[in-house]
This record gives structure tokens, sequence and C-alpha cells, in this order.
């Protein structure tokens, strides 16, 4: 699924604080290497029905894997192993045994520690590696983790692996660790990082599964389709610790929904949702949804936060423009894209926005292949547009008690005339403060 950068950070997939973004949601990794995969498999959403399906299945089957996950295996344990091999230490005895291993650990005894405190992490990583093997094959089906499962026995089998993986720590004398950390050393480097490059991988998808079962994602049906679609109950968004859930239903014959209430209703909250769910989904993981059925989706762009750009003396409106141009050049090739607008033609006068806004509308919905969700402060040009069949109409109602604000945050059907400017501006004590001047 095509996406830009200015549609990740709209969707803070990726945010600048790291933690106000969704892949920091997600990460439950245990290494740095699986971290790293993650934040790779996260800035990749997924182009095929079957790649989809392929991770859901991975996913779905390492969630009752986690508690029976060995402990064994942590970032220090990879850290040590890894070091190792850039550490300078002196040649091992060539045979080692009682005798020589004295020797080396009385004239050594630096390299001998750091040699013992590496195997024991070996030892570790081999057990639970043995461990991880044995409860793919028991009870997965997924073919990537059976594929993986398959690659690390063979690996496990080579020279004195399987020996180690039945050594006890502390039954470890000193010339068999020795024996062991000059096969490791010099004949095992390269099978030894294949195996930490396939732990961190399946760290990164374990890492999704404990977010979904944490968070009681449900997994979508994602069908290849002509037409694009979203239906979705329940549907929320990840970040907010008291989220409110919204229902979802837009097809070709209602393939553009037109949302208005007042600032801080929840127009922009609503639109991120959705985008992100249909984001999630496209990694193969599961949404924070009741239930959702979709579309596969060609591409995902978003207009919601909309800069100026002083170096080159180009105004906020221009670039609203030049956004809206941008996306219509790419979502006219006929393919299936979900477009996210949130307060179109900020930047301008309102009769100029109206003017621009109603423009764009009535010409965006005659696109029969896109999904358009679009919100507006401009309620006014709702009415005109209700003579079009495909365009859903929906609001945040907003009411006010005793001079407070009341925000539902519930979506209903409709179009809002909520005016709350000014009540906010009082609110907060900018019109006293006025009058005081």
């Amino acid at each position: 699924m095509q996406i830009d950068k200015t549609t990740l950070a709209d969707l803070s997939i990726f945010h600048s604080e790291e933690e106000l973004s969704v892949v920091h949601f997600l990460d439950h990794t245990q290494t740095n290497n699986g971290r790293e995969y993650l934040y790779d498999m996260v800035s990749k959403p997924l182009s095929s029905i079957d790649a989809i399906k392929s991770n859901q299945q991975t996913i779905r089957d390492l969630i009752p894997l986690i508690d029976r996950w060995p402990a064994t295996i942590t970032n220090g344990t990879i850290m040590v192993i890894t070091q190792f091999y850039d550490s300078q230490i002196n040649r091992y005895p060539t045979q080692p045994n009682v005798v020589s291993s004295y020797i080396y650990k009385l004239f050594n005894a630096p390299d001998f520690s750091l040699t013992r405190y590496t195997i024991s992490h070996c030892i570790d990583f081999i057990k639970g590696l043995t461990t991880i093997s044995s409860l793919v094959k028991e009870h997965c089906s997924s073919n990537q983790l059976l594929i993986w499962a398959e690659r690390i026995d063979m690996l496990l089998r080579k020279g004195s692996i399987p020996e180690m993986a039945d050594q006890s720590k502390e039954e470890l004398s000193n010339w068999k660790m020795l024996s062991y950390a000059d096969f490791v050393r010099f004949h095992y480097k390269t099978y030894l990082f294949e195996l930490i490059d396939i732990y961190s991988r399946i760290d990164a998808f374990l890492s999704l599964s404990i977010a979904c079962k944490k968070y009681d994602f449900s997994f979508p049906e994602v069908h290849k389709s002509e037409q694009p679609y979203i239906e979705a109950t329940g549907l929320y968004h990840p970040l907010l610790q008291v989220p409110v859930s919204y229902d979802v239903d837009m097809s070709r014959e209602k393939n553009f929904l037109f949302l208005t209430g007042a600032n801080m209703a929840g127009k922009s909250t609503f639109i991120k949702a959705v985008g992100v769910n249909v984001y999630l989904a496209h990694l193969g993981m599961g949404v924070p949804a009741k239930k959702m059925k979709l579309s596969l989706f060609d591409g995902l762009l978003s207009n919601i936060n909309v800069v100026d750009n002083i170096i080159k003396g180009e105004s906020y409106f221009f670039n609203e423009v030049q956004r809206i141009r941008n996306t219509i050049e790419k979502i006219s090739d006929g393919r299936n894209w979900l477009i996210l607008i949130d307060e179109l033609f900020k930047g301008t006068n309102v009769q100029d926005a109206m003017k621009c806004s109603t423009t764009v509308i009535e010409g965006l919905r005659k696109m029969k292949n896109v999904l358009f969700i679009l919100s507006t402060h401009l309620y006014e040009i709702g009415e005109p547009l209700q003579q079009f069949s495909n365009i859903q109409f929906r609001y945040f109602e907003t009411s006010v008690n005793d001079d407070q604000l009341v925000f539902s945050y519930l979506l209903k059907e409709g179009i809002s005339n909520d005016r709350l400017g000014y009540l906010i501006l009082r609110k907060e004590g900018v019109v006293e403060l006025l009058e005081k001047l």
C-alpha cells in the first residue's frame, strides 16, 4: 500500500516524540535488533492479501505462546554474544584439558572471565532457541514460523552446539568451556549471527502479538475487491486512554463522508482512528475495533497537518492547494485509495474557503474508486451537497451546560451548526483580559 511521509506523520505512525507514536504503542520487543525489525515492518504496509494473511497467521500463532516464551534470551544476551567477536582475546589452547585450561586462566584471567561469561550466555541463547523451535513446531501453522524453526534446528545441529544445548552452566568445566569458546569464536560466527537475526525477526512479530493480546485487538478481514469499502464496528483510536468507539460503513455507493462539528468535538480523532485502523490492517496486524472488514487499498493519503514553508515563501493556503493537487494526480490511476482530509482550506478567508471546498468536494465525490473522509467547520456548504447520494453526513454533537462545553464524542447523522468559538474564547478568559486592556 502506497503511503507518504506526510501521512505517516499525520497518523502519528512515527512521531518526533517517540512516546506519542503508534509504533511505540506496539513496541514490546525484547532486543534492540527486534526493535529495528519492528520499526521496519511497521513502515512498510503490505500490498497483497497473501502477505497480509501470512502476517496475521504468524501474529495469531504467537499469541498463545507469550506466557510460555523462554526468559533466557534477553537483549543483554544478544549484546554479550555480538561483542564477544569484537573483543581482543588471546588464543585458546589447541585442545583444552584440565592442565592447559588452568594455565590459560592463570595467565589470561580477564580473557578467561569474559569467555566464560560469553559462553554462559551462548548456552542460554541456544537453550532458548531450542525451546522456541519446539513450541513453534508443536503449536504453530504459520509457514514463516515453521521455516524459521526448521532453520534454527539445522543450525543448532552443527559442531558442539547440541552438546552445549544439554550443558548445565553450573557444571561447566573450564576445559570444556574453552573448547566451546574456540568453536563458537572461530567456526560458528556466521551461523550464530544468522540465529540472532532469526530471533530478532521473531521478536518483532512477538511484539505485535503481545500488543494484540494486551489491548484485545481483533483481526480484520481484508479482501481483494474492485471497489473499496470499510465496514467496522466499535472502531477507536489506540492511543487514547479512554477512547470512544465508532461504527464506520463506507462503500462505492457511500464513498464520501462529510464530517462537521465544533473544534475539539472529535473530528480529527475520528479521521485518524480510521486511518490508523486501515494502516494496521495492511500490516497484517490486529486492529482496535470489535469487528472490521475492508478492501485491500492501493494507497492511503492524508491532508491533516499542512504547514507553510517560510524558506520557499509558500503560504499555508498554497501548500493546502498543492497537497490537494498532488493527491488528485495520484488517485486518478483508477486504483483503490483512502483519502483523509481534516479542515480543508483553513488558510484563507471564509467565503473563499467555502467556494474552494465546495469545488473540491463536488469534484472528488465523482471518483468511485476512492473513499473520502473530509471534515470542515464550514457547515454552510453541507446543504447544497445533500443532492449527491454518495455523500454521507455525520457530525459530533457539542452542548453547553451552565456555560460549560460538553463533548459527547459520539458520531451522529446529519450536519452540525455549532458556533462555539466565542464561548471558548470567553471561557478561557481571553475576553476578560481584552476588556481590561
